[in-house]
């Protein structure tokens, strides 16, 4: 693999600079907000298990990892983007398993490994995305990678609304932020043309917003502040 390989598949870059892409880069400034606003919120609230600090910093890196694929837009900082993205994701579900769901520890652990394979292997197949090599047009425009995330939130939000749990309006308001990031991610090449800008910059705006949503249930209705 060409680590250094070159990427352009956004709209708004028209050339191999750093800052070829200055709004796709600074958007990520959106998932800074979401841990600063978690890390607030957990202070707050006397909450210092681990689990509630790593998704922060998870959140955090996701958006230092955009950034960098971003700016240097190539295969190694395309892989510095999804590692942290699938790490949230992996350790959400399982977090959301045990705190929301009630799920005991022996079963978390033993789902564990299934979730992190598939993770893994989205992440590998999202790596696609820095190919130099013509693989034909892809009508989602590489967001079929994200169907298990949605799917997810989809399920975490039809049960919590059934248990009547305090965390169903969060993961509500959650999920339809990442529907509307979804399409807008996913037209950003079709409208080139028209919005030379494109709209990858608002899926990173609207992500952040989602994490932000995310970190504030787990922390707010997952019972994180009796545990160590």
């Amino acid at each position: 693999m060409d680590w250094l390989a070159p990427v352009d598949i956004y709209c708004e870059r028209v050339g191999a600079e750093f800052w070829a892409e200055p709004w796709n880069a600074w958007s990520n400034l959106a998932f800074i907000a979401a841990a600063i606003w978690g890390g607030v919120t957990a202070a707050r609230l006397g909450i210092r298990h681990w689990v509630a600090w790593l998704l922060i910093v998870l959140a955090g890196l996701i958006g230092v990892g955009s950034f960098l694929f971003h700016t240097f837009a190539n295969t190694w900082s395309a892989l510095a983007d999804v590692v942290p993205i699938w790490a949230f994701v992996a350790t959400f579900v399982l977090a959301g398993m045990r705190y929301i769901g009630g799920m005991p520890p022996a079963r978390v652990a033993g789902v564990s490994l299934a979730v992190v394979t598939v993770a893994v292997l989205i992440a590998r197949l999202a790596m696609g995305e820095g190919s130099t090599e013509p693989a034909g047009p892809d009508p989602l425009n590489g967001s079929a990678q994200y169907a298990p995330a949605l799917l997810a939130l989809a399920t975490f939000t039809l049960l919590t609304w059934r248990w009547s749990h305090p965390a169903a309006p969060w993961l509500l308001a959650a999920t339809g932020v990442f529907v509307l990031s979804l399409i807008l991610r996913t037209v950003d090449r079709d409208l080139c043309e028209a919005l030379p800008l494109g709209t990858h910059f608002l899926w990173h705006v609207l992500n952040g917003v989602m994490i932000g949503l995310l970190l504030q249930m787990l922390l707010r209705t997952g019972g994180l502040a009796r545990l160590r």
